[in-house]
């Protein structure tokens, strides 16, 4: 639907109708109001017509039918009563008249029953009088609010107290008769009259209010079908106008919004067939939330150029150093980030560097520098999901809060654990807030491109693994000289830092070479591999076991107290005097002796050290074997070095 001008009033009044121009929810708020009102327009005329039915139900269920039922009860024993009597009075015997005139007062009994459950509703029993059994329990309702039943339960009354005295009356005089007391009976007759047309007089109103009881039945039943017609039609009517509005405004409403989005639809398509010409910009035809999104859709292909450019370039760089590098050019130049550090985690999940900016020291960074040698201490890298001081000040208690800056630290996970962390760092100003919004806009962005890299990161970082394999041992796992040779620096600057102590054990197995010529060379692999697992067992997870050479071993016990490393040392030497080793045919013991020296106690270099400890080793083999001896100044002459 395009644009209307200012005199295209037919146009615009369209626009108004179908909500062209209101924001989406607005748009469908109104249509579900719209909905909603036709919905109540149905359910309306439906309470009403069920309202009514009921209303009639109500007299015919609970009204007419019993009431009917119950004066049918009266004509019936009103015809039994003048049978009774027709049959009385031509009775010859005494014990005739006797049962007809019990059977009778029984009837007139029941009558009087019937009566008053009209008058006053409730519930009564018609009896069996021939064998005594309950035939039913009658339901009725109170004729007290009808005048015509009221009139009628009156005039019943008073035939009925009639028919007793005259009942009575008939009843003595026609055993008065049996017995010969009256002359001939001739006043018989005229008393069985009399009591005759008191049953035809009650019996005439029983009639005809039943007939007043009929008719309501009929009328009510009448005006229940003809509600049920009109409630129908009317349903109907209502129903086809409603389908006949909704479908248009459905349609009007539907075409301001297929449009643009099926235009949207398209252009995405094109993005995921790689055939696609970013140049191409949707139309923005509506002020609504459909040409806000058209707008952002824009831009979001504007990014998704950049992005599949940066990753393309990226994938080409020759090492890890120029991918953070380009990372890092990205966020300056893209999104006016200038302030940030990229971490990278080792593969021994332990330790992180520092590898964007190179010339970062432990003083410039924002976070305490023990991270670097256990990163478990970074939060991001721990939890592996974003820590930001926007979201909650002092989060994380290893970045220094002296900077006076906001940091948001995003990790990057790469091959299913977290290979590096990205710290962004924000300047707040003295009152003036941080804006937010936009920093979370940059951030999102950033996240976006980390993404990108991470892939070509994981790859990178592979092939650097698969050059390092060469610095572990194949037979025991163990690191290996070359291992020591590479990364000693780094160990050592840890150390150095935090003013800790290195402890350097040398092992070596006893008499080893008797195992590979009296057992064999399989035999001598199983023993230093089974060494190699006794020696770990011994040592923490953050302290370096390497493989020197042969059965010789050289352990590192990262961040010790002085006078630690000769315990450690002792401890694992009686691991292996308590240790069997099981071989083929049963299992060997095996010694081990152990020399210990501390960096940077024992001499100021590193490798000074491990020459220490290599002669302590041999003042053990010398003295015996199977022991752990610490490292002292007489044991070293310059002639030895």
């Amino acid at each position: 639907m395009k644009d209307c001008n200012q005199y295209d009033l037919p146009c615009r009044f369209i626009r108004l109708i179908t909500f062209v121009d209101l924001p989406i929810k607005k748009k469908f708020r109104l249509f579900s109001i719209g909905v909603l009102f036709w919905f109540l327009v149905m359910a309306t005329l439906t309470v009403v017509g069920m309202v009514g039915i009921n209303m009639r139900y109500d007299k015919i269920v609970n009204h007419a039918v019993p009431q009917d039922k119950v004066v049918q009860k009266i004509i019936r024993n009103l015809q039994s009563m003048t049978i009774d009597s027709s049959n009385m009075l031509k009775a010859e015997d005494r014990v005739t008249v006797e049962r007809l005139q019990d059977l009778s007062s029984k009837r007139l009994r029941d009558l009087r029953d019937f009566s008053s459950a009209l008058a006053l509703g409730g519930a009564v029993n018609d009896y069996s009088h021939d064998s005594g059994q309950l035939l039913e329990t009658l339901h009725t309702t109170s004729l007290s609010i009808d005048p015509e039943g009221v009139t009628y339960l009156k005039a019943l009354n008073l035939l009925l107290d009639e028919i007793d005295m005259s009942y009575a009356d008939f009843f003595q005089y026609k055993l008065q008769v049996l017995d010969k007391e009256a002359p001939n009976g001739e006043h018989l007759e005229g008393r069985y009259k009399v009591l005759e047309g008191y049953f035809s007089q009650a019996s005439a109103i029983s009639v005809s209010f039943s007939s007043k009881l009929s008719e309501l039945y009929h009328t009510s039943s009448s005006k229940i079908s003809e509600i049920i017609e009109v409630t129908i039609m009317s349903i109907i009517a209502v129903l086809l106008v409603a389908i006949l509005l909704l479908i248009l405004f459905t349609r009007w409403i539907v075409q301001a919004l297929a449009n643009p989005i099926k235009a949207i639809i398209d252009q995405i398509h094109d993005v995921g067939t790689g055939d696609v010409d970013l140049t191409n910009k949707i139309e923005i035809t509506s002020r609504d939330e459909i040409g806000t999104l058209s707008q952002e859709f824009n831009g979001l292909m504007d990014t998704v150029y950049s992005m599949s450019t940066f990753k393309r370039v990226i994938e080409e760089d020759a090492t890890l150093e120029d991918v953070y590098a380009r990372i890092g050019d990205v966020f300056r130049r893209e999104l006016d980030i200038d302030d940030f550090v990229i971490y990278e985690v080792d593969d021994n999940q332990r330790d992180m560097v520092v590898v964007y900016p190179l010339a970062l020291s432990s003083k410039e960074m924002a976070c305490n520098p023990d991270i670097l040698t256990d990163c478990d201490l970074c939060r991001a890298k721990k939890t592996s999901h974003e820590i930001s001081s926007l979201a909650y000040p002092q989060v994380c208690k290893q970045f220094k809060q002296e900077t006076g800056k906001t940091h948001i630290c995003i990790p990057m996970i790469i091959g299913g654990r977290t290979g590096g962390v990205v710290q962004f760092l924000f300047n707040g100003i003295d009152g003036v807030k941080l804006d937010i919004t936009d920093i979370q806009s940059r951030i999102f962005k950033a996240e976006t491109y980390i993404k990108q890299a991470l892939s070509v990161l994981e790859a990178k970082r592979l092939m650097n693994t698969l050059r390092e394999s060469a610095l572990k041992d194949p037979l025991t796992g163990l690191y290996n000289r070359r291992f020591l040779q590479d990364h000693a620096n780094h160990v050592i600057s840890g150390v150095l830092r935090r003013k800790k102590t290195l402890g350097l054990i040398m092992a070596d197995l006893d008499y080893f070479k008797q195992v590979n010529d009296q057992y064999g060379h399989d035999v001598g692999d199983m023993v230093l591999k089974e060494t190699a697992v006794l020696i770990n067992k011994g040592v923490r997870d953050t302290d370096i076991v390497i493989r020197f050479g042969g059965e010789e071993f050289f352990i590192l016990l990262v961040d010790i107290n002085p006078g630690d490393a000769i315990v450690v040392a002792e401890k694992i030497r009686k691991l292996f005097d308590e240790n069997k080793f099981k071989i083929p045919n049963g299992s060997i013991q095996k010694t081990l002796s152990l020399g210990v020296s501390e960096f940077p106690g024992d001499g100021e270099g590193f490798w000074q050290c491990i020459k220490y400890a290599d002669v302590a080793l041999y003042k053990a083999k010398d003295t015996g074997r199977n022991k752990a001896v610490r490292f002292e100044e007489e044991m070293w002459s310059g002639d030895e070095f």
